[in-house]
């Protein structure tokens, strides 16, 4: 299926990714409403205008595919079942960041193939921070107005400190037991999908997510993730997949270089 990804697929996600990020930046940089969801958590006007950006550029796409966003999540397992490929969305992840104003909030767009997602864009629009991985094509970071550069993960060497990203906003319980088998460990704290992107670049060994994520928090970053020479595994070993299931909960998961 990796076919269907070339550049311009690419370079085109990578520009709606950052329109998406400009338009969450105009409400970022003045006050802005907060609704509730259904399950609590927050919502905002950004989200909903990402959204929206979005889909409406993944529709001028030469190729369509079904989108599954968690702005339209209620799309049912009846429906999903029979898709094969689609594009896997979190217009803002890290909402809570966003309200926060800590700058570590990104828009995720991943493109998913039987349940593997075979592309990711991951854009922070805040810090302007890109990443993006795309099968046949490796993983890479961009800053700014820099140049691209290519992203490798890294295990922790004998003896190393193992640096363990963790959730800013989002501390696990089931964390303390984990950290126990490592002889040292320094925690690093981030917020949002930044998190498998730190594993993807080497400036993190490890990512345990002992806690509820969404299949959108994850698909982007995973396809990055999975193009740097790291895996996504559920703490049984078993390989982190989307789309398999009517619940669009992840299991708990462990990033890691393979």
């Amino acid at each position: 299926m990796s076919e269907i990804i070339n550049q311009q697929l690419i370079d085109d996600v990578i520009a709606i990714a950052k329109d998406a990020g400009k338009g969450i930046m105009t409400v970022y940089a003045r006050d802005f409403s907060i609704y509730e969801k259904d399950d609590k958590s927050p919502l905002t006007e950004a989200d909903l205008l990402a959204h929206n950006i979005i889909v409406d550029g993944l529709a001028t796409l030469p190729t369509q595919f079904p989108i599954l966003s968690e702005e339209n999540a209620d799309i049912s397992w009846e429906e999903r079942k029979s898709w094969t490929t689609y594009w896997l969305v979190d217009p803002l992840d890290g909402t809570k960041e966003f309200i926060k104003q800590n700058g570590e909030f990104t828009v995720n767009i991943a493109l998913v193939h039987q349940g593997v997602p075979i592309m990711g864009v991951v854009y922070a629009p805040a810090i302007e921070t890109l990443y993006w991985g795309a099968q046949g094509f490796g993983a890479f970071k961009k800053l700014d107005a820099s140049e691209a550069v290519s992203i490798q993960a890294k295990s922790a060497e004998a003896g190393e400190t193992v640096k363990v990203v963790g959730s800013r906003s989002h501390p696990s319980p089931d964390m303390a037991s984990y950290l126990e088998q490592f002889e040292s460990h320094e925690m690093i704290a981030m917020g949002s999908s930044l998190k498998l992107c730190l594993v993807a670049e080497g400036v993190a060994h490890v990512y345990p997510r002992l806690g509820p994520t969404s299949e959108w928090d994850t698909g982007a970053a995973h396809g990055v993730v999975l193009q740097s020479g790291a895996r996504v595994v559920t703490i049984d070993g078993a390989a982190l997949q989307y789309n398999q299931k009517d619940s669009v909960l992840n299991p708990y998961f462990i990033v890691e270089p393979v």
